[in-house]
């Protein structure tokens, strides 16, 4: 990605250094101890939800889809701007073959949809602000889901929601350095700018963090018929 992109700060640091340690700093200690969001459910929703056919987009290191094991029919696509996650994520993967685009989210993606599941896992705090315009990449994720298609995820929240002193000092610091973008990023934002996009949202706020599911992906065009 060029440097000059909006999205590049949100995602420079996904280096292989990082991308080392992730797992057990990430979403070991930080989803833990810092922001009290643990881990366990979040691969519970994985397993719950993902269809057949499954976009991940900002897959990390692959963590999540290897642990939540789905079956062997299920495609997998990997979509990042950082090639590095890339590399990552589908080496650990590499016995679901999964296709990887590098592409942003921000941006139209170029997959072959339609997909009948698609999960953001704590990308949004990483897109730039503010809030509104991270609905963008949910329309985006939307526009390549079946009709009843879904969306889940989950987003560190803005300094208007409840913290603790670490997690306020931490969210505060990332967003200093262009890791973060999200100081502004509320629950209640995050559902109005997913139920632009979708039928049915559900936002569940668990420490620092808002979970969410959306479905129903509603069509870019109005109906003629009303």
């Amino acid at each position: 990605m060029n440097r000059d992109d909006p999205s590049y700060k949100g995602q420079r640091g996904y280096n292989r250094f990082l991308l080392a340690i992730y797992d057990p700093w990430v979403l070991g200690f930080m989803a833990r101890a810092v922001w009290k969001s643990p881990i366990p459910p979040v691969v519970e929703r994985y397993r719950r939800l993902m269809g057949r056919r499954h976009l991940d987009v900002g897959p990390g290191t692959g963590y999540f889809l290897e642990r939540s094991a789905p079956s062997e029919e299920t495609e997998i696509t990997l979509l990042d701007p950082n090639p590095n996650v890339l590399r990552k994520a589908s080496r650990r993967l590499a016995a679901r073959k999964p296709i990887t685009v590098e592409a942003d989210v921000m941006k139209p993606l170029p997959v072959e949809g339609p997909f009948d599941s698609a999960a953001l896992s704590y990308v949004l705090h990483c897109l730039r602000g503010p809030q509104p315009n991270k609905s963008v990449a949910i329309r985006h994720i939307a526009d390549v889901l079946t009709a009843d298609g879904v969306l889940f995820g989950g987003t560190v929240l803005g300094l208007e929601e409840r913290h603790t002193p670490q997690a306020r000092a931490v969210l505060k610091a990332f967003n200093r350095a262009g890791d973060f973008d999200n100081l502004g990023d509320t629950a209640e934002g995050l559902r109005r700018i997913l139920e632009e996009s979708f039928e049915k949202v559900e936002v569940d706020v668990v420490g620092s963090t808002a979970n969410f599911t959306a479905t129903r992906p509603r069509s870019t065009y109005p109906d003629p018929s009303g």
